[in-house]
């Protein structure tokens, strides 16, 4: 693949911001086709006449807590009423998530990466019927110390167009689980890894951590321990009141 073509497909990724999901889905297997999302998708070049080409992802992950392992559901469709001929989808890692290999897939070579991508593979479709799908086991690594984004281009047989293209979208969540043995995370939510005594998701040392869809202003630690003495205090005087 030439340095030509790296810079076409690269050129066309549209990166885009995500809040916070509050409804947990059921996890997602990477053997079958859902439930999944389209969350972060945006059609970029036209597509054949008759064409819709869409992906959708797994809506929840659970990551392995001590190895990072996870995996998830990959799945292209063709909503039109055409086939769509030679088409390619592509599977690529960002940041805190890498994919280390998706089910019949060959791994993309490091310098033809989209720009910022850790790690990807290219699926290549000979035909998908309209109105058919196809899905894809991927299995990954994610760190739970960072933020992890995954991105589902999916272009033309020879890749000078990018017909749709989800994310980089984060998976992540506002509540981890440090000391349970895996960590559920959202498609569309940023990561905010805490640890009790340790890594505060980012926060200042003054600060309790935010949580939450809009995350908030947090408590400073000094009105937080006098609200939490206040209340302590006053609970101490009501048993200690003498009985009339």
């Amino acid at each position: 693949m030439s340095a030509l073509r790296t810079k076409t497909v690269t050129g066309s990724l549209v990166v885009a911001s995500f809040s916070a999901a509050l409804i947990l889905a059921p996890v997602a297997a990477a053997d079958d086709d859902g439930p999944g999302s389209g969350k972060g998708g945006k059609a970029v070049d036209a597509a054949p006449a008759g064409v819709e080409l869409t992906t959708t992802l797994s809506e929840k992950i659970s990551v392995d807590n001590g190895s990072g392992k996870t995996d998830l559901t990959a799945t292209v469709k063709n909503g039109g009423n055409a086939d769509s001929g030679k088409i390619k989808l592509w599977v690529a890692g960002f940041e805190g998530l890498t994919v280390n290999g998706v089910e019949g897939c060959s791994e993309i070579a490091e310098n033809n990466l989209p720009e910022g991508s850790n790690s990807g593979y290219n699926c290549d479709i000979d035909n998908l019927a309209a109105g058919a799908t196809k899905s894809y086991a991927v299995d990954a690594t994610y760190d739970l110390d960072e933020q992890g984004k995954i991105c589902l281009p999916v272009l033309s047989g020879d890749g000078k167009k990018t017909f749709w293209q989800q994310g980089p979208v984060p998976f992540g969540t506002a509540n981890p689980s440090p000391d349970a043995p895996a960590t559920p995370l959202l498609l569309g939510t940023d990561n905010q890894p805490v640890a009790p005594g340790g890594d505060d998701g980012g926060q200042g040392e003054d600060e309790l951590p935010r949580t939450g869809a809009g995350g908030g202003a947090a408590l400073p630690l000094g009105a937080a321990g006098a609200a939490l003495v206040a209340a302590g205090a006053a609970g101490m005087w009501w048993a200690r009141r003498p009985t009339r």
